[in-house]
């Protein structure tokens, strides 16, 4: 996760507390499981520019649907409107649980109508507050064993609340989580240990679980009945591990299938888990290229892998 990501995380989650929330529907592309998906912080600098023929253009290359980064969206009825226009699904979100009160999280994912409601970064604790919220996310890179029983508390919660309003709830990883602790229990241990597998699924970031120098494949295969999606990520890089979140590990992101992370085995793993959503993350900035010039060889990619 890039700074600027986290930035726009606390900074953006104020913006989608003001949505009005009007009935649900369910945003399902009539094919979209038989393609791969594209998380939307990817394309979030030309969304922005032109929200409609961004999504427009990411039906086009041929992603079925995309993963919303819901702290980007200033009006989700015009955004699902515009996703109909493209013809594309959203059958998940990135959403910002802990950062702003549950409820009008859910309220969000409610509205957006998406199956899954994932939290792009969970904090150990509440970070209401833009204050709170960057004091918070600044920590992650410097959490303790008892942090992440704390987020594990924490996803819990989330995640029975989110059951009440029809949603699951899931847990999207990136490095920090596996650092190591004394006796090499990892971080990402404790959350599996902590969590009720009812109530807490899995989006593996494939990428950033080689990155903190664990392997998805293995992780995959053994929470196969957890891991419901998965991230598509590369790196020019995975040794030594990368632990923190930032421009180190940032600057060594580079396009899909160029890079050294093992990701045809964690689609391989995925695959035989029965993972639902197939899903390209590639963290900007884009090297010698445009993000939907990227989203394109991405998707080539991922599309590639699932045709095989």
């Amino acid at each position: 996760m890039s700074l600027s990501r986290r930035g726009l995380l606390v900074r953006s989650a104020a913006v989608m507390a003001g949505v009005q929330v009007a009935g649900v529907k369910r945003m399902f592309g009539a094919d979209e499981k038989s393609k791969p998906g594209v998380q939307m912080y990817m394309v979030q600098a030309d969304y922005k520019k032109d929200p409609a023929g961004t999504l427009k253009q990411l039906a086009a290359i041929g992603y079925g649907y995309v993963e919303a980064f819901a702290m980007g969206i200033s009006s989700i009825p015009d955004f699902k409107k515009m996703l109909a226009d493209a013809g594309l699904g959203c059958p998940a979100g990135h959403f910002g649980f802990g950062f702003m009160p549950t409820e009008k999280v859910l309220d969000q994912a409610s509205e957006l109508g998406v199956k899954y409601a994932i939290s792009s970064v969970l904090p150990p604790g509440p970070a209401n507050g833009a204050a709170a919220a960057a004091g918070m996310m600044a920590k992650m890179n410097h959490l303790t064993a008892d942090d992440f029983k704390g987020m594990a508390a924490n996803a819990n919660q989330i995640g029975e609340a989110a059951k009440k309003k029809g949603l699951q709830f899931a847990y999207h990883n990136h490095n920090v989580e596996f650092k190591k602790f004394e006796g090499g229990q990892t971080g990402y241990d404790i959350l599996l240990k902590e969590t009720d597998p009812a109530l807490v699924k899995l989006e593996v970031d494939a990428g950033w679980v080689a990155a903190g120098g664990s392997d998805p494949a293995k992780l995959i295969s053994a929470h196969a009945d957890l891991v419901k999606l998965i991230h598509f990520k590369d790196f020019s890089t995975v040794t030594p591990p990368i632990n923190e979140l930032g421009p180190e590990a940032g600057g060594h992101i580079v396009d899909l299938g160029t890079g050294v992370a093992p990701l045809k085995a964690a689609y391989e793993a995925a695959k035989k888990a029965g993972v639902e959503y197939f899903i390209v993350d590639h963290d900007p900035p884009f090297k010698g290229k445009t993000a939907l010039e990227a989203a394109k060889l991405d998707y080539a990619y991922v599309a590639g892998l699932m045709k095989a």
